[in-house]
């Protein structure tokens, strides 16, 4: 299995970081995949191909054969799979990324659907290396907890905060002084709607205490929906353009709170901006 990873990474572009400038936005003349069409834009073409994507990523990662250079080659698979189901992927402030020359910061944004995972490592892993910090119960996963630990995540319970506020702040800020980024979602869970009031300040709380910047991000992948009775299975819509975009890294003054409302606006704005576009576009 290794062997036939290997030979496809010499062969193939995807096996590359594919992004050069500071933005990416998927081609015009990128067409749907035929099977895509003759099934009638079912979910099922989408989630059938991710699962396979998936699978074979775990069992690189329990093989701990889950190098960066493997990370990106699934994670632009699952780009293109969702350009083949006609969504439409933009990517902005790349450059900021690379101001950045390696060094550790802890990233804080939104989260919206299961997207924004399989996606990250194409986005982002020629540029930075990260690990998130993640919910406990998802490392019980099958093939998840392979890659969660190849990636040495920092897994939370959510039943005690100050217990989690501590393994957050202890691991996190050994994994910073190690020169890894971290990758934090404050959400209590993904969600495509925002609100602020469950934004919580832990990522700032970590780049305090580690001494490092916070670079802020905004995403829209609700091209993924979630499921009303199977939360992980829920509709797949190309209308509904993906957007990722990453801030200049800031340095924490204070306790902080000044820049956790910076990255809440910048989050707001960025989402209203782009949920304009959809409606012009549809």
């Amino acid at each position: 299995m290794v062997e036939r990873i290997d030979t496809a990474l010499n062969c193939m572009d995807q096996g590359r970081y594919l992004f050069s400038g500071d933005s990416y936005d998927t081609p015009a003349d990128v067409s749907k995949s035929l099977l895509f069409r003759a099934l009638l834009g079912s979910r099922w073409y989408f989630y059938w191909n991710n699962f396979l994507i998936f699978c074979r990523t775990g069992r690189c990662g329990k093989r701990g054969k889950l190098t960066a250079e493997r990370q990106i080659y699934y994670s632009n698979k699952n780009l293109r799979l969702v350009e083949r189901c006609g969504g439409k992927v933009h990517i902005r402030g790349l450059n900021n990324l690379r101001a950045l020359e390696g060094r550790p910061v802890v990233l804080i944004g939104n989260h919206m659907s299961l997207l924004e995972t399989a996606l990250f490592h194409a986005v982002m892993r020629g540029l930075v290396d990260f690990t998130f910090v993640i919910k406990q119960s998802l490392m019980k996963v099958p093939f998840f907890r392979n890659i969660m630990t190849s990636l040495g995540a920092i897994p939370i319970g959510r039943e005690n905060p100050r217990d989690d506020l501590r393994a957050v702040l202890e691991e996190g800020s050994a994994l910073l002084a190690s020169g890894r980024s971290i990758v934090i979602f404050p959400q209590s869970t993904r969600s495509e709607t925002f609100d602020p009031e469950k934004f919580n300040s832990i990522g700032i709380k970590l780049a305090r205490r580690a001494g490092v910047p916070v670079v802020p991000f905004a995403l829209k992948t609700d091209f993924l929906g979630n499921g009303k009775r199977f939360r992980d299975l829920g509709p797949v819509r190309p209308e509904r353009e993906v957007w990722f975009e990453f801030g200049p890294a800031r340095e924490v003054e204070g306790n902080g709170q000044a820049l956790q409302q910076e990255i809440i606006a910048f989050i707001s704005s960025r989402l209203d901006e782009w949920r304009r576009h959809d409606r012009k576009t549809v």
